[in-house]
């Protein structure tokens, strides 16, 4: 009787996939079967990635897409529950993976190049938390968002933080506490969203969108991107004081001698990224 060849098992597929596409580089979740959950080790991949994206000169801007029909259902909660034998019934856990969640979705804020989200499906609790941290977004006609968290006993908190900085008060709190889902096109009326697009189509359209921003000088984008964080948190006296002292560091740079140069004289600016 022939002995049958062992096959080899083949490697688990990766959780983030990397791709660049021109200046642009394209992050997607790769763990459709677990809607995208945002494991301990999905956030440290995604975290690492922004670091690298940070160091790298050729790349100018960012996506976030991904695969399956969820975007993201937040913190993978079977991975937390597991810990609840923990002697400590899991409190050093939990709090490691809420502070890395929260680590990386600041470095999000703090990438000195912008960061669109293409969201193809729901994203929930965390996974809205990742949509409202980018800096743009795209969502396809079904796409929908929600902070759950209540249904289960566990308030939204941490996603709560960047919510509350993307949309009005009462619709934060609507969301919050009702838990209920939200369609793409409620989500662009109170501005946790840009634009709605044709299913299928939106992470082409924030390629696009990436694309267009990564065409801008990168000294400029980075300036101004700090600026506009830092400036929100402060009192009006202090913006406007900060945002002077912005503006005047910005006058002395090489590309905006260049970009105003070309403005007056009618062509198009050669950036140096300085």
């Amino acid at each position: 009787m022939p002995v049958q060849a062992t096959r080899a098992s083949s490697p688990p597929p990766p959780i983030l996939l990397r791709e660049i596409v021109g200046s642009v580089a394209v992050l997607t979740l790769n763990r459709p079967a677990a809607r995208n959950s945002l494991s301990a080790a999905m956030i440290g991949q995604l975290h690492a990635s922004f670091n690298a994206i940070a160091e790298d000169r050729r790349i100018r801007a960012a996506v976030i897409a991904a695969n399956g029909p969820a975007f993201s259902a937040g913190h993978d909660l079977k991975e937390l529950t597991a810990r609840r034998t923990d002697p400590d019934r899991g409190r050093a856990f939990f709090a490691e993976m809420m502070n890395a969640c929260s680590a990386m979705m600041q470095a999000i804020v703090h990438l000195p190049k912008p960061v669109v989200a293409a969201v193809q499906g729901i994203a929930t609790a965390a996974g809205c938390q990742l949509v409202a941290s980018c800096d743009l977004a795209i969502a396809s006609e079904a796409a929908s968002f929600a902070t759950p968290g209540v249904d289960i006993g566990l308030f939204c908190s941490t996603p709560m933080v960047a919510l509350s900085r993307n949309v009005p008060r009462k619709q934060a709190m609507e969301m919050l506490l009702t838990g209920e889902p939200i369609p793409a096109a409620r989500a662009r009326e109170i501005g946790l969203i840009n634009r709605v697009v044709a299913a299928g189509t939106e992470r082409d359209a924030a390629i696009a969108l990436a694309e267009k921003v990564a065409l801008k000088s990168a000294y400029t984008v980075k300036l101004g991107k700090e600026a506009f964080y830092r400036q929100a948190e402060m009192s009006l006296a202090d913006a406007y004081r900060y945002a002077a002292e912005v503006m005047t560091e910005n006058m002395m740079a090489r590309d905006a001698e260049e970009g105003i140069g070309a403005f007056i004289e009618k062509r198009t600016p050669t950036w140096r990224d300085e």
